[in-house]
């Protein structure tokens, strides 16, 4: 993997290790040589993976639609950020410069960004690992969900296992080196639940 997508919040949250891993997952990247892309804030744990990658000598790119440009939430210490028009122009974006996925807790946002990227591998348009650093537990409850959702026949066993899920940096960046996809057929049916 060349290039990392980060999604992550534009919050800090309550648990202090949440920035404090979104730090270390920057410093991370750019000690092995991998550019950060991530959503162009400088606010909540965005701007924390953005700093730890920086501050290791690493490349990072900022992806930002101009209405949150104009706000002023956008990081200026970047090696490149591009703007967009919208929202859709950033996920696509930020999609394009990626070989790999990692989601950091985060709000509405996040979950949007991690669910369409992991649709997109389900409905076979790429092969790009998919990982969910679990920093305290905070996707346990989503990852129960998921399990649910193959449990009641809405979501294969096989596209629940395309999410990569650690609660180490180093556990994760490894799943995804090593990940594999299977192809699989999207649709369910009844006779392969």
């Amino acid at each position: 993997m060349k290039s990392i997508v980060v999604f992550c919040g534009s919050s800090s949250g309550v648990d202090p290790k949440f920035s404090e891993e979104a730090n270390a997952l920057g410093h991370t990247i750019a000690e092995q040589g991998i550019q950060l892309v991530y959503g162009g804030a400088k606010i909540g744990i965005m701007g924390k993976v953005a700093d730890g990658a920086l501050k290791n000598k690493g490349k990072v790119i900022g992806v930002i639609p101009d209405f949150l440009k104009l706000r002023e939430v956008f990081h200026t210490g970047l090696t490149e950020l591009i703007v967009t028009e919208n929202m859709h122009e950033r996920k696509l974006k930020m999609y394009e410069l990626s070989d790999g996925v990692i989601t950091l807790p985060g709000g509405y946002g996040t979950l949007e960004e991690l669910f369409e990227i992991i649709t997109w591998g389900q409905l076979g348009l790429h092969q790009k690992p998919i990982g969910i650093l679990n920093v305290n537990g905070f996707y346990d409850q989503l990852l129960a969900m998921l399990s649910h959702m193959v449990d009641q026949g809405f979501l294969k066993a096989a596209n629940y296992e395309m999410l990569l899920v650690d609660n180490t940096i180093d556990g994760l960046l490894e799943q995804m080196r090593e990940y594999r996809p299977e192809p699989v057929p999207k649709w369910i049916k009844k006779e392969q639940t």
